[in-house]
């Protein structure tokens, strides 16, 4: 609606490492009642820290591993192929996703890129898979490179990690309607529901 403020849209708060981010991001354009904006953050600056931190021992990380699997499966994806290694370093990833943003193709970079590290196994760490995710959304790979680089998107990202953090989001992903916070892929269904009240 005309003058309406992005703070009462939904958000949905992505990094590239996340496999359940991956997993809302095939779903939140459906089933949110809403458009989300999404918002590319560096889950090094949240309170989780990384994917994988709070594993104790390899059997914790393969649980998860086939808890992510289970969930693709359930929804019709593709089978999970795993990036090696995983979780992949996506600092760089993160800066092109902000650079996206700037130029108005978040969303198609960012399920080109998620597809390439979980249904593709490619690791994006690497620079030329994330360059390919960004050329397949018509992204110009030089002006991709010089974009990355610039110092106002590393700003940009860590001024949208530390809003994230500042607004509740101690994860990814996350969805915010409003002052709630609704993390990981089990709580879609209640960010949607959240929306849809917030309607009537």
């Amino acid at each position: 609606m005309a003058g309406s403020s992005t703070a009462d849209h939904p958000h949905f708060y992505f990094d590239l490492a996340s496999p359940e981010a991956y997993l809302v991001a095939e779903r939140v354009l459906h089933d949110l009642p809403e458009l989300a904006e999404w918002i590319p953050v560096w889950l090094g600056g949240l309170a989780a820290g990384a994917v994988g931190d709070g594993w104790r021992c390899a059997y914790e990380g393969e649980a998860y591993r086939e808890d992510v699997e289970r969930k693709a499966s359930a929804r019709g994806l593709q089978p999970v192929r795993w990036p090696s290694p995983f979780p992949s370093d996506t600092r760089w990833a993160m800066l092109v996703a902000t650079y996206a943003k700037q130029i108005g193709r978040t969303v198609p970079f960012a399920q080109a890129a998620f597809r390439q590290a979980f249904a593709g196994g490619r690791d994006l760490g690497d620079r030329d898979w994330v360059l390919i995710s960004a050329s397949a959304c018509e992204m110009h790979p030089t002006a991709t490179l010089k974009g990355a680089r610039l110092g106002s998107i590393a700003r940009r990202l860590d001024e949208a990690t530390a809003a994230a953090a500042a607004a509740g989001v101690l994860d990814v992903p996350a969805v915010r309607v409003g002052d709630r916070v609704f993390h990981g892929d089990a709580e879609l269904e209640a960010a949607a529901g959240a929306l849809r009240a917030r309607k009537a």
